[in-house]
């Protein structure tokens, strides 16, 4: 049986093998590193959600909310067993989270070359934008 439940950072060992094994993923060494994670788990505590199946992790999506705006990132489910509606589920959790923050609108980022993540957005009714162009800076050396 499926369950999807808030992550903790004592996940962090199993979502991030699920990450590295993903094709299509962006990870950056201090975002995505314990610390990072187990900072941005604090920060969002109630919008963050693994996917567990026979006792071991195979779906995850995390969701920073900054008040304003739900920024979805590192959205995974394992490979062999896509297309089941776990991202669905995934989704549909930090959906509810964003609508009982009072958030209108989400948002998040996929890299161009990474088509199955396009389709899998677009499966579920998300816009791609062209209007816009996206900046970033680092702070620190990454």
């Amino acid at each position: 049986m499926l369950i999807v439940r808030l992550m903790t950072i004592d996940d962090y060992d199993d979502v991030y093998r699920l990450w590295t094994i993903t094709e299509g993923m962006a990870l950056r060494s201090y975002d995505d590193s314990r610390e990072g994670i187990e900072k941005f788990l604090k920060k969002n505590p109630t919008s963050n959600f693994v996917a567990v199946y026979d006792g071991r992790i195979v779906g995850v999506i995390l969701c920073g909310i900054d008040g304003r705006r739900a920024y979805i990132y590192h959205t995974v489910v394992d490979k062999e067993l896509r297309c089941q509606g776990i991202g669905k589920r995934l989704l549909d959790e930090v959906i509810k989270v964003s609508e009982t923050e009072g958030i209108k609108k989400n948002a998040l980022l996929v890299k161009a070359d990474n088509e199955l993540g396009k389709q899998f957005w677009k499966s579920q009714g998300w816009d791609e934008r062209n209007d816009v162009i996206y900046y970033s800076k680092n702070n620190m050396e990454q």
